[in-house]
């Protein structure tokens, strides 16, 4: 049987021309859709969606792109302010994925569905009637009891809106307990008749809310006089009655229990019926795919924007360990998903299509009977029957994978939740062992079932693993781990001048935004590649010598943890250094610390879990005033305190210290590091780091995002490379370096906090929050900030080529000084700026 799509036969002619069931509306209605016949004794006809992922196999990508244009015609509808506050709404069973392709088009809407499977323990917030569906008790179970109670717009979504029973059944019993001014529906297609039409605006005025209606296409199915008798007719004459026969083709391949093979009757329109033997048990190969620890199955109990971004981040790993099990040389690969564990596939049926030369499609599992012929004018052409295999609450039943027999697939991946990974599923009868029988490869993906947290004061132990590139930063994988969160989707940048305006205004944080990234321009980039090339060598002295300090005293097998994003580079230097000259392979990780609010907890105990805390040596680019090496003494104490954990040592090792606020240092000479000439294409392509309550929950890494559309300009591993080129011409003036500096009296003077406070008094600013002293700090304000003015030691030369082009790009004054510990520092005021941030990280006021 060939399941692709006959461009020449709509998929409903079959049913048409028996039943005179007429198909009007939009022109590419029968694009969409094509019809079968149900096993349903309220509904003779079923509309089989071309693009929802259920009956037909579908490529992903077309599946997801309908669910996510729509959720932004949603938000286009709604306009941003009340698409940030929107809730979305989908149903069981068919909807479940379609209504999560729609939250994430909405943006940062939190999504829920309705569900048929009970869960002990969890409080229903809701529920309601499928008038035709085959199983009709639809539960409402969101983990946060509040998900439903707020007073933005409700967006529900279902594959077909036809009568509307069942999103008025749903908006009325939800109105009644949780009213709001707004709804919006959401369906692949408006199939509502003449009669229905006016039903919904009827509604509307009734309950005093307004009801909008998105949809993909829209018309009506004309039915004639007895359809429901002709349709139950059609079924009768054409339905296998034989027990337990197991019939691929025309109908059913599998059974609950096997039986006799039929004989291959005539009949029009429909193919010989033939008995398949099921394929022995045991045959599907289970393929582990890390899915991320605490991100929920689906939207079963609710799936916030925070875990939105952690399965983003996961992704492409999962869907490399799926790539690799696939057999050699499988040309067409269905990833087959599980009745309301929609989703989930898809997703990873969708990252699947980008990496591998195969054609992917993406189907699912239902509990939906539906009659099967092998005919290119019917839209369900075979049929798998296999038992339930998540112990249903209703019992033992029938299921069924439709189009999939006789569709010549290569390879299937089953994708489950781990409710459902039961004897059932591996029995000689059930879903892999029917699969076994009509391909040559059988893959199984294990989804953990997410159980909502009951009534507990611990803490959650389960953190996702570390995002590494090239799914995560331009940096190879070894080279860093960063213990964040993916924000790459969620808009974060404003201009400069309005940003400052919204932390000054609104008392906001400045890590609940992100500057606009710096683009430099041509004679900006050949300044950087000129002060590389003068500066290589000093900066490769320094890394070594640091990393000398730090396997000398600190630990011989440190674990690196840079402060994102300035001390990465230099972390992954270090761990180069370690590999070159002691042939050590240095874990390296980058965490967010952040000015006021202090160091990610949740990386601090990912970390403890991993390693010994004693172990960490937490690595920054340089210091400037010492604020951060204050921040991170603060942090540690409140995390010990807190969690009881103990062994951080909060002394940063940094490559320069002109301030001198630390012991582990390569130099404390305040010269041009060019990785703090640029932002993020210096810097793996990550943004600074983000800390914002809608976005990172109590229990997420702190968030970043990753560039990739700054990919031409990135020059992040070329600054390693040039720096690494030279190693070994350093190596003995390195470890010479490191043994002074092991002899000598390194103890912080804070001479550089004392010039601070000295400069901030001279110039009447009276807050040293706003002096950035050195010649990194200085770049990150002319890069971030609204500056003022930049003061520079007089005679500096070299160093200073970039601070002062930029400079004169803004229009920012260069003061020369004559005695400055500095080789410049650059100075932000509250009276010129709109807002500039103190030791909290809000506005300073005057």
């Amino acid at each position: 049987m060939n399941n692709a799509v006959n461009d020449l036969v709509w998929t409903g002619t079959w049913v048409a021309e028996r039943l005179g069931v007429e198909l009007v509306g939009d022109e590419k209605l029968s694009d969409l859709l094509g019809l079968a016949l149900r096993r349903n004794p309220k509904r003779a006809h079923l509309l089989v969606s071309n693009v929802l992922g259920k009956h037909v196999p579908q490529s992903p990508s077309v599946v997801y792109g309908y669910g996510f244009a729509l959720g932004r015609r949603v938000r286009d509808l709604l306009g941003t302010e009340e698409a940030g506050a929107a809730v979305v709404l989908g149903y069981a069973e068919t909807a479940t994925g379609l209504g999560h392709s729609v939250a994430d088009g909405v943006g940062l809407a939190p999504y829920l569905h309705s569900t048929r499977r009970p869960v002990e323990g969890v409080a229903r917030a809701g529920g309601f009637e499928e008038s035709h569906s085959h199983a009709t008790s639809h539960l409402l179970l969101p983990e946060d009891p509040g998900l439903l109670a707020g007073s933005g717009p409700l967006v529900l979504v279902d594959d077909e809106f036809s009568t509307g029973n069942t999103v008025l059944n749903t908006i009325r019993a939800l109105h009644e307990r949780y009213p709001r001014e707004r709804y919006v529906v959401v369906a692949l297609v408006d199939m509502r008749s003449a009669a229905d039409l006016g039903r919904l605006e009827e509604f509307a005025r009734e309950i005093g809310a307004r009801v909008d209606l998105v949809s993909a296409a829209s018309g009506t199915v004309r039915l004639p006089e007895g359809v429901l008798e002709k349709g139950q007719a059609l079924v009768a004459a054409h339905e296998p009655t034989v027990p337990g026969l197991a019939v691929p083709g025309l109908a059913t391949s599998g059974s609950t229990a096997p039986g006799p093979t039929a004989p291959r009757p005539v009949a029009s329109g429909s193919a010989a019926l033939a008995s398949a033997a099921p394929g022995p048990a045991g045959q599907a190969a289970r393929v582990e795919l890390g899915w991320p620890r605490g991100v929920p199955d689906g939207g079963r109990h609710g799936f916030t924007p925070g875990h939105r971004i952690r399965l983003e981040g996961a992704l492409p790993a999962m869907a490399a360990r799926i790539a690799d099990a696939l057999p050699d040389g499988a040309r067409r690969v269905l990833v087959l998903g599980f009745e309301e564990l929609m989703y989930a596939p898809l997703r990873l049926a969708r990252e699947l299509e980008q990496v591998v030369a195969a054609e992917v499609r993406y189907s699912t599992t239902t509990r939906s009977p539906v009659l099967a012929l092998d005919d290119p004018g019917y839209a369900i052409r075979s049929r798998i029957v296999f038992p339930a295999h998540d112990n249903p609450d209703d019992g033992p039943g029938e299921r069924y994978a439709y189009n999939v027999a006789g569709a010549g697939f290569d390879a299937v991946v089953a994708v489950v939740d781990s409710a459902a990974d039961t004897p059932e599923l591996h029995a000689p009868d059930g879903l892999l062992a029917q699969l076994a029988a009509h391909t040559p490869s059988v893959l199984l993906a294990v989804v953990p079932s997410y159980v909502p947290a009951r009534a507990s004061t611990e803490r959650p132990s389960m953190l996702p693993e570390p995002l590494r590139g090239p799914a995560f930063s331009s940096y190879a994988p070894d080279e860093v781990g960063w213990l964040l969160q993916d924000l790459s989707d969620v808009g974060l940048e404003a201009p400069t001048e309005e940003r400052e305006e919204a932390i000054q205004s609104g008392g906001a944080h400045y890590a609940e935004s992100l500057p606009v990234e710096y683009q430099p321009s041509a004679q900006y980039q050949e300044l950087f590649h000129a002060a590389l090339g003068t500066s290589a060598a000093r900066i490769a002295q320094a890394v070594g010598a640091v990393t000398e300090l730090v396997l000398a005293e600190r630990s011989p097998r440190p674990v690196l943890v840079s402060l994102a994003r300035a001390g990465t580079p230099v972390g992954v230097l270090m761990r180069r250094w370690a590999k070159h000259r002691h042939d050590l392979d240095l874990p390296h990780y980058a965490v967010s610390i952040v000015r006021g609010r202090g160091i990610d907890a949740n990386a601090l105990r990912w970390l403890a879990a991993h390693h010994d805390p004693a172990d960490v040596v937490f690595v920054d680019g340089w210091t400037g005033k010492g604020a951060i090496t204050r921040e991170l003494a603060d942090a540690i104490r409140e995390f010990e305190a807190s969690d009881g954990i103990t062994g951080f040592d909060p002394e940063i090792a940094v490559l320069a210290d002109p301030g001198s606020c630390v012991r582990t240092y390569g130099t404390r000479e305040d010269f041009l590091i060019p990785s703090a000439c640029l932002n993020s294409t210096v810097s793996g392509l990550i943004s600074r780091t983000v800390l914002r309550a809608d976005l990172v929950g109590e229990h997420d890494f702190h968030g970043a995002k990753f560039y990739r559309e700054l990919a031409g300009s990135d020059v992040s591993v070329d600054f390693l490379d040039a720096v690494a080129a030279h190693f070994a011409d350093v190596a003995d003036a390195a470890c010479a370096q490191a043994k002074e500096l092991l002899a000598a009296d390194r103890t912080p003077t804070w001479e550089g906090w004392a010039a601070v406070e000295r400069i901030s008094e001279e110039y009447e600013i009276h807050d040293v929050n706003l002096v950035k002293p050195g010649v990194g700090e200085t770049t990150r304000v002319l890069l971030r900030r609204v500056p003022w003015k930049i003061l520079a030691r007089a005679g500096a030369g070299a160093d200073l080529d970039h601070v002062r082009l930029l400079a004169g790009q803004r229009g920012v004054p260069v003061e020369e000084v004559a005695e400055l510990p500095y080789t410049c520092v650059g100075l932000i005021h509250p009276k010129y700026t709109r807002g500039a941030t103190g030791a909290d990280g809000k506005a300073v006021t005057v």
